[in-house]
Parts: C-alpha cells; sequence; structure tokens
C-alpha cells in the first residue's frame, strides 16, 4: 500500500513515497498546483496521502488529495501519539508534530531529543512519558548565511562548500567557518545541557544539513535524514 506524505516548508516543497511503511523515494517539487498534484496521484495511485503545511498553499490541494486517497490534513487537532505538554498547542508547527510523532513511533518510552535542521534549526524534547516538552529554536545555516550579507554592506553570500577551515583565511572561509562551527557549538551545547538535566537519552539529527553535522559532533547522536517522513506516515496510520 502506498502512502505519499507531504511536506510543505519554508524553503521546500517535498513529497515522501511510502510503501507499506518503508520510505522508498523523496521527490522535490519546483511548484504546486493542480496539473502537477494530478500527475503525481496519477502515477502512485496512494491509497492514503497526508500534508503537513507551514505556508499558505491552495486549499484546493486539500480537496484533490481528499477526493483520489484517504487523505488527513495534520494539525494539533490530529490525533497524535503523544501529548502536547506547552501553553499554546496551536502554535507548534507541523514539522515538529511530524518529528515527535517519528520519536515515539521508533523510540517508544524514551527520552529523545530530535533536532530538526531545516531552514531554521528545532530543537524537540519528547520524554519517556510520550509528552513533547518543547524546546528551541534558532535560525538555520542557509538563514545564517543570508542574514550576513542582508544585513551587511560588504560580506558575500556564500554556502558551507564541501570543506570548512576551523581558522578562516579570507572573508569566505571566516563566514563559513562561523557558521559552521558555530551550528555545531550550539548542537553540542543543547545536547549537554539536555543531558545534565534528563541524563541518557537518545539524539536524532535530522534534515538535509544532518549527516554532515552528526559527523562533526560526539558518537550517540544518530542522523536520519527521512525521520520527518516516518512521522507523518506514523500519523497518517494513527489517523486515516
Amino acid at each position: 500500500m502506498t502512502t505519499l506524505c507531504f511536506d510543505f516548508g519554508n524553503t521546500r516543497l517535498k513529497c515522501a513515497v511510502m510503501k507499506d511503511g518503508h520510505f522508498e523515494e523523496e521527490l522535490t517539487l519546483e511548484r504546486i498546483d493542480m496539473p502537477v498534484l494530478e500527475k503525481l496521484l496519477s502515477s502512485y495511485q496512494p491509497k492514503k496521502t497526508i500534508l503537513a503545511s507551514v505556508i499558505h498553499h491552495d486549499e484546493r490541494i486539500e480537496s484533490l488529495l481528499a477526493s483520489a486517497s484517504s487523505f488527513h490534513k495534520l494539525t494539533h487537532q490530529s490525533r497524535l501519539n503523544f501529548s502536547i505538554a506547552t501553553g499554546k498547542p496551536q502554535t507548534v508547527g507541523t514539522d515538529r508534530l511530524a518529528l515527535c510523532a517519528a520519536a515515539v513511533h521508533l523510540y517508544p518510552h524514551q527520552n529523545i531529543l530530535v533536532i530538526g535542521l531545516g531552514t531554521c534549526i528545532t530543537y524537540n524534547f519528547v520524554n519517556q512519558y510520550h509528552q513533547f516538552l518543547g524546546g528551541a529554536i534558532s535560525p538555520g545555516m542557509q538563514l545564517r548565511f543570508k542574514s550576513m550579507n542582508d544585513y551587511t554592506a560588504q560580506l558575500p553570500l556564500v554556502d558551507a562548500g564541501p570543506h570548512q577551515p576551523l581558522i578562516g583565511y579570507d572573508t569566505p572561509t571566516n563566514l563559513q567557518s562561523g557558521v559552521v562551527q558555530g551550528i555545531t557549538g550550539e548542537i553540542g551545547h543543547f545536547v549537554e545541557k539536555y543531558r545534565e538535566k534528563f541524563g541518557n537519552f537518545n539524539v536524532v539529527l535530522t534534515g538535509g544539513n544532518s549527516l554532515y553535522f552528526a559527523s562533526q559532533l560526539k558518537n550517540g547522536i544518530f542522523a536520519d535524514i527521512n525521520f520527518l517522513y516516518k512521522g507523518l506516515y506514523a500519523l497518517s496510520e494513527l489517523n486515516n
């Protein structure tokens, strides 16, 4: 049975093809309109679909998905496999809901910190009682590079590149070192502070840059680039 898991993020529009609970492939969508979706639905013939969106999108998309499959739109009012122990559940992004769902689905009855490396970096802590306690949000890697270019007169826009020196030898490598080493240090700091408070727990990095940063950090941190999709699939099963 095929389930399509749609993730409409701030930077990219993506869809994962899940077959019988197993990740098959990720599709990056350049745009979302009715012909694109109709072609996608025709090609994969999904039994179920689920949408997590943090952007404003055409509501006709939901109607189309509902007409072609057993469809669920993820919100804070969805059936969840965890409880939200924060003051305003309605403000929790659907991406974070999916990450917490994956945490409980894959690591039941364990404390787990899920770090999502996207447009923003989200720190999401779920305790052994399946309660989402909250966490933190900070600027993501590309956002840091872009902000230094946008808010200064002379700093160039760079990206991480394959290798970053610890000590930058020119302006681009200084920017690269500052961003990459800064994020690495930030993640390490959060993990250490959580460890002081909760003792042993699992740490999962996910998102496009997770494999890179996992290699920069201490052992015991797992990278799973498809973690969010696994959470969406679990919630699709729970709600459909």
